[in-house]
């Protein structure tokens, strides 16, 4: 058995890919925090909030416009700070308002970050803002009350969509998440190739009993589990082994007693001597049928490729020379993996039994889910549904006679199915409609 190396434990090495992601989001936000400058509110002069109210709004080209609306009510809550009563008076003055008619709206807390407050003072000094002329930080809404009791309301629009900073961040998290797909796409594949093998191994294992030893590099629990199927599957061997060595060497003792009882019967009168002659014979044909089995399982073939579709031709043109009724029909390649020589004998006893019971036999190949199919019909009177198992059983013989030349041993579709199932395949017996019976062979690819 190939000694397995496993790499270490899943639990760890799950836990190592939680704490680098943990590890890599910590960093790509404390970058975020650190190194992207932060977000800075639009701000409005005085005089563009009274040209807006007034009816003529100016146009910006990196601010949000200003709207004019009107409503019942005054907007809130009422903003605070030192120069929101200068801010009022100056334009109830502007508006030839009372102050009272004026009122200041919005939500707005203390600046979360000293470079905020820069950035404004340095846009207003860009837009040529004095130091002594006020202005009005975003969000916010001014209320004049109008002569019918409603009042005017001058906001910004709201935005649709993100702001620059919203799509600054969003790249950002993009391009981390962009950076941590490769590392996260090794861990994956690390962490699933060892179950991918391990799967394989299985598959394999059901197609050929004498697969190899599983060899697999992975955590330590995979590697547990490896030597557990390892282990099973040497004990399955050693048991598949064991029982056909009995049985062969049961068979292979028969041969003793049979020998005696030949010498025992010459005494007997001639009638009744022919009798116990053709039971003699029969023990003896199956007993030699056994061994022969015994012998081919014990030892396999080697696999190689195979095409189906060539070897179920040769098979049907050698019957056919013998003046047997045996055709191939026209299909595609098929190659599979197997042991040739068994192949061609689980082929050939369907081919020769479709035409001593059914008068001559018909065969295609063609692919079907990932499989090979193989299909022999006859024009036989076939099988009730009820046999159509039992007659896979080692010598279950239908046909009532004993006589070796028309029901054989009964070995035969017990060594199709062993061969099919030893290749990872089963076969089936099926009863057509309008008469005859289809023998339907399902190898794996």
């Amino acid at each position: 058995m190939t000694p397995l190396r496993p790499t270490g434990s899943l639990f760890v090495q799950l836990l190592t890919l939680t704490s680098l992601t943990l590890v890599a989001a910590w960093v790509m936000s404390s970058a975020l925090l650190f190194l992207l400058p932060p977000p800075a509110p639009d701000f409005y002069r005085i005089s563009e909030i009274e040209q807006t109210y007034r009816g003529s709004p100016p146009t910006f080209t990196e601010r949000r416009q200003l709207v004019l609306t009107h409503q019942d009510h005054p907007p809130r809550p009422p903003l605070e700070g030192r120069t929101i009563p200068d801010i009022r008076a100056q334009i109830a003055t502007d508006l030839n308002v009372p102050v009272a008619d004026v009122v200041l709206a919005g939500e707005r807390g203390p600046l979360s970050d000293r470079r905020v407050g820069r950035i404004i003072r340095d846009r207003a000094v860009q837009a040529g803002i004095r130091q002594d002329e006020h202005f009005l930080i975003n969000p916010f809404q001014v209320g004049v009350r109008q002569a019918d009791g409603r009042w005017a309301v001058i906001r910004s629009e709201p935005r649709f969509g993100l702001d620059d900073w919203q799509q600054r961040v969003a790249l950002w998290f993009a391009l981390s998440a962009l950076l941590m797909t490769p590392v996260t796409w090794i861990f994956a594949r690390r962490l699933s190739k060892p179950i991918q093998v391990f799967a394989q191994a299985a598959e394999r294992l059901g197609r050929d009993p004498k697969a190899p030893p599983l060899a697999l590099k992975g955590p330590a629990e995979i590697g547990v589990a490896a030597r557990a199927f390892n282990e099973m599957q040497e004990r399955l061997q050693r048991y598949v082994e064991d029982r056909t060595a009995m049985v062969g060497a049961i068979a292979h003792d028969l041969r003793t007693p049979l020998t005696r009882l030949r010498f025992r019967i010459e005494g007997l009168p001639d009638d009744q001597r022919a009798k116990y002659a053709a039971d003699l014979d029969q023990m003896e044909a199956m007993i030699a049928a056994t061994l022969a089995f015994v012998r081919d399982a014990t030892r396999p073939g080697e696999r190689t490729p195979l095409e189906l579709s060539s070897l179920i031709e040769s098979l049907c043109d050698e019957m056919a020379e013998t003046g047997a009724k045996a055709e191939a029909e026209p299909g595609e390649k098929v190659v599979l993996e197997g042991d040739p020589m068994a192949l061609r004998r689980l082929f050939a006893n369907l081919l020769e039994n479709a035409v001593k019971f059914g008068g001559q036999a018909r065969a295609r190949v063609f692919r079907e889910a990932g499989h090979a199919v193989v299909e022999i019909d006859d024009d036989g009177p076939g099988i009730p549904a009820a046999d159509t198992e039992k007659v896979f059983e080692p010598f279950y013989r239908r046909e009532p006679s004993r006589n070796r030349q028309t029901g054989g041993i009964g070995l035969g579709l017990a060594v199709v199915r062993s061969i099919a199932r030893g290749h990872g395949g089963d076969v089936s017996l099926i009863n057509r409609q309008g008469g005859g019976l289809r023998a339907r062979v399902l190898l794996p690819l």
